[in-house]
């Protein structure tokens, strides 16, 4: 099962220092029944890209805890055994729109699973600062804050193989 990842470029440094990602538990994003549910028309490259996007948010999570990290929202994408992989099944029209996708991974993940990264390129660092400020607000429902949230997912993250991910870092 391909899976995503949610990271930052600390945490991915880390990661591949250390050879993998982790520790456990491990919040993630996936093709799940619920996914499938919602988005029925959609093929299996499509839902695989609401899963990553999926992602991509939760990566701006992660950089609004951790303000020292470059504000580039960071994926990886990994090939895991579906037995590692463990969600909640419930129904996709209750389910919050990011909880569609979300699954948990009990333990770390090798990098020779790691399939590939996406992270946005530095252009995107102003809008990414600008989600990260209007998110607090944007999670309290103001629609304009929403609106500068949603303005880093107008960028397109950048794919790179995994031997690549290392020559993120000067």
């Amino acid at each position: 099962m391909r899976v995503y990842l949610p990271s930052t470029l600390p945490a991915l440094a880390t990661a591949l220092a250390g050879g993998e990602v982790g520790p456990a538990p491990l919040v993630a994003y996936a093709v799940t029944p619920a996914l499938r549910e919602w988005y029925s028309d959609g093929d299996l490259e499509e839902l695989e890209y609401a899963a990553m996007m999926d992602a991509a948010r939760a990566s701006l999570r992660l950089l609004a805890e951790a303000p020292d990290a470059p504000p580039r929202r960071v994926v990886l994408a990994a090939e895991l055994p579906d037995d590692l992989v463990s969600y909640e099944p419930g129904d996709a029209a209750l389910a919050a729109e990011w909880e569609r996708s979300l699954v948990r991974l009990d333990v770390p993940v090798p990098l020779e699973k790691v399939a590939s990264g996406h992270v946005d390129d530095v252009i995107a660092g102003p809008a990414v600062r600008a989600a990260l400020e209007a998110l607090p607000a944007a999670d309290a429902g103001d629609e304009d804050a929403r609106f500068a949230v949603d303005g880093a997912e107008g960028h397109e993250l950048m794919w790179y193989a995994v031997q690549e991910l290392p020559y993120l870092f000067p």
